[in-house]
């Protein structure tokens, strides 16, 4: 049985799936007349949550359209993914007793590339009815300059040939804007779905300065500029939904289901992908309430709109607390001790403890409660529920990717709290968890796990500076020197803080001089500081 809209007659083929019970043709025809939500980035975690929230919405009858999304980077997925299935896919929640739960997902109506569906694209910005453009690109493409803060070539085009011959995905979004504002003048919500900190906020920084440098340029004109800076809001938002490549047992599954055609291929780009997603049941979705024309009821789906300072209080808790600094822990760890997924790694006592006691004890005490949801049901959650689930096939390598631009949000807001703080208890000096985790990324880029073995470093795009700067420090060394080290450890772009300056680097030097003592140092260090 194949994934097509005629196959979806036959209802007793399904079996246990949860089918869309809605008319798809006639909301795809809606939704075409009149769209209300566009996406950019047509990945897992945009079918796994985003489009499983609007199938709900259909299915409540709470809303008579579905959703577009549009792909403009790897547009090789809207052929695998979507094409191939009529815009349907299965989600698949995998919860930790081993439930299974199998849904088909309808609510897609088109699904388009931003290269060659230009037009279709800007016609749809330009429709009144349009609420809110979403987006799950990945934090690497909200920036507009590289790390020696040079813009990037096709930036620079933009900037200097103005919105009719935009390139870069920034440049494109903000003409569209403005193809908007002469086609309707209505207002828009751009709304960043991905998971980092400011996520609107950077998107609504690039878009102002692609404005600027054209005002500047004179390829615009004042009544533009206003519009792209008073008429387009940034909802801030926290995502939070772990959605690993589709695994391939999970596919299997599907097979022995009888549907044909769901083994994970991939794309030129790199992409993983499937007629399938996988991903865990727990999710959170918290946005801003700053959509001028209006937008989906996602609040009767459990989606909490309210104001920006407590996503931002959310975001920090979950960024710098509860869950990402645990991630990059297990992370790094797990590659060093030859751990393929992160749910083998919460049956290791040293690890389980490292991160319990890392978040409890030092992390928590700087927490900014949000009031929405409790720092501590939210950490448990993730240590008890999410983290050991055997069935989310998340894997250290994956989440170790790029790893060095997530330490000063996920380690340099609790540094710098403490740093601050005139608490007796809450001296630097004191803490032994957060130090021994920043230790382990500083022995993971060795590129040798603890049997001496050399293994593949995830990537980074800082990877071969610091690589360079760690050059000639191997397993075995009697002498490491500050001048090696010094360079990284007082890096506030990689740590958000000087560590030397807050008085924790002398600790992380320490740490790292026991693990590169020789095979099973890391695992005798851990040992030391984490055994019950």
């Amino acid at each position: 049985m194949k994934l097509n809209l005629d196959n979806l007659q036959n209802t007793l083929a399904w079996g246990t799936y949860r089918m869309p019970h809605y008319d798809i043709a006639a909301m795809r025809e809606k939704t075409k007349a009149a769209p209300t939500w566009l996406h950019f980035g047509a990945g897992n975690i945009f079918r796994a949550f985003a489009a499983v929230l609007s199938q709900r919405l259909l299915t409540a009858g709470l809303t008579d359209t579905g959703l577009i999304c549009c792909e403009s980077f790897d547009e090789e997925i809207i052929d695998r993914c979507y094409d191939a299935f009529d815009n349907l896919s299965v989600a698949v929640t995998l919860y930790s007793d081993g439930r299974i739960k199998k849904e088909v997902v309808a609510s897609v109506a088109e699904a388009l590339k931003l290269s060659s569906d230009y037009d279709r694209v800007a016609e749809i910005f330009s429709a009144p009815s349009l609420q809110m453009v979403s987006f799950t690109i990945t934090e690497k493409a909200y920036p507009l300059r590289d790390n020696h803060k040079e813009l990037f070539p096709d930036v620079a085009a933009d900037m200097k040939n103005g919105p009719a011959k935009a390139v870069s995905l920034i440049g494109r979004i903000t003409a569209l804007c403005l193809t908007r504002m002469h086609a309707c003048g209505a207002p828009i919500a751009l709304v960043s779905m991905d998971n980092c900190q400011n996520n609107s906020l950077r998107l609504r920084w690039s878009i102002l300065e692609m404005a600027y440098a054209w005002k500047s340029a004179g390829l615009i004109d004042d009544a533009e500029l206003a519009y792209l800076s008073e008429q387009v809001a940034f909802p801030l938002t926290m995502i939070d939904k772990i959605t690993p490549h589709p695994d391939a047992r999970i596919a299997e599954t599907l097979a022995a289901d009888g549907l044909e055609h769901m083994k994970p291929s991939v794309t030129a780009k790199g992409t993983v992908c499937a007629g399938f997603v996988n991903t865990e049941q727990p999710q959170y979705l918290l946005i801003e309430d700053q959509f001028p024309n209006g937008h989906p009821p996602l609040e009767q789906l459990g989606v909490i709109f309210t104001r920006r300072d407590i996503v931002e209080k959310t975001a920090q808790m979950k960024a710098c607390t509860c869950l990402n600094p645990n991630d990059t822990t297990l992370a790094v760890y797990g590659c060093l001790l030859g751990y393929k997924k992160i749910s083998d790694e919460m049956r290791d006592p040293d690890l389980v403890n490292l991160i319990t006691r890392m978040s409890e004890l030092e992390a928590m005490p700087m927490v900014r409660d949000p009031g929405v949801l409790d720092p501590l049901e939210y950490l448990h959650e993730a240590l008890s529920v999410r983290y050991p689930n055997p069935f989310m096939p998340d894997t250290p390598q994956r989440i170790a990717t790029d790893t060095s631009q997530k330490l000063a949000i996920r380690f340099g807001e609790t540094l710098q709290g403490y740093y601050d703080s005139t608490l007796p208890k809450y001296r630097v000096c004191k803490l032994k968890y957060l130090p021994l985790a920043l230790a382990g990324w500083l022995r993971y880029l060795l590129g040798v796990d603890d049997n001496g073995e050399p293994f593949e470093l995830s990537p980074d795009p800082n990877l071969e500076m610091l690589k360079k700067q760690l050059a000639g420090i191997t397993l075995g060394a009697e002498k490491v020197t500050e001048v090696q080290l010094y360079p990284i450890l007082s890096s506030k772009p990689i740590f958000g803080v000087n560590l030397y300056e807050v008085g924790v680097a002398d600790k992380v030097s320490d740490y790292f001089r026991e693990m590169i003592a020789g095979p099973g140092a890391v695992r005798m260090v851990l040992h030391k500081y984490c055994a019950d």
